[in-house]
């Protein structure tokens, strides 16, 4: 007979290893991540995410299957969002984890980012402090539905899509900044080549949502009044 400690210890890494195995794809990472933004139809993350909506979709019963994400059928479309609050955590922290211990990370964020005016590193604190004093126009550019899910207070929403044509409603002189989903959303980095392009001063920033919360940061949901 086995012992009942070992079986006590073997059943509960099974089940730990659940997650480990859900999120053992690249693609379902990134699904999480986008999910993490706001809720989405499997047809928009297939969207998002290059995959045809057959494959998004077996990516998705996994994370669900793991109880990563839940579902809600309204007519003939189903929505996906994550299970809970904790999903996005644990996601952030993993991402943490690989970018202090793979060096990789850095190294393909620097060769996406070379040459790209504007990218430069820039003092972390220091901007979150001039956003903190209303220093700064912020500028979301994630579609309205993510803006309206959690966003900096004050920050003003006009999509990356929609920013050519909103140009004209932007100061050109006070800086600007603009950001997305985190550090490897290429939204805000397309938005400030954009704005400086056109002569603005703007500048990106790094963190998303999910990491400004993890710092204490204050959020504001729906509209800006």
């Amino acid at each position: 007979m086995r012992n009942p400690n070992r079986v006590f210890k073997d059943a509960i890494y099974e089940q730990f290893a659940r997650i480990g195995k859900a999120v053992s794809s690249p693609k379902r990472l990134e699904l999480l991540d986008l999910l993490c933004q706001w809720e989405r139809t499997v047809e928009a993350l297939a969207k998002e995410t290059g995959l045809t909506v057959a494959n998004a979709s077996q990516h998705l019963q996994a994370l669900r299957a793991a109880r990563l994400v839940e579902t809600e059928k309204v007519g003939v479309f189903v929505t996906y969002r994550v299970a809970d609050q904790v999903v996005c955590e644990f996601f952030r922290s993993m991402r943490v984890l690989a970018e202090s211990r793979l060096a990789e990370v850095e190294q393909i964020k620097r060769r996406f980012l070379e040459g790209r005016e504007g990218m430069e590193p820039v003092d972390r604190d220091a901007l979150i402090e001039r956003i903190r004093e209303g220093a700064v126009i912020i500028l979301d550019v994630r579609p309205v539905e993510e803006y309206n899910a959690g966003h900096i207070p004050g920050a003003m929403s006009i999509p990356l899509k929609e920013l050519e044509r909103h140009l004209s409603e932007l100061p050109h002189n006070q800086e600007i900044v603009a950001y997305c989903r985190g550090p490897y959303c290429v939204l805000a980095i397309q938005a400030v080549e954009m704005l400086r392009a056109k002569g603005f001063n703007a500048v990106r920033l790094e963190e998303g949502i999910q990491d400004l919360r993890a710092i204490g940061f204050p959020m504001a949901v729906g509209e800006e009044k």
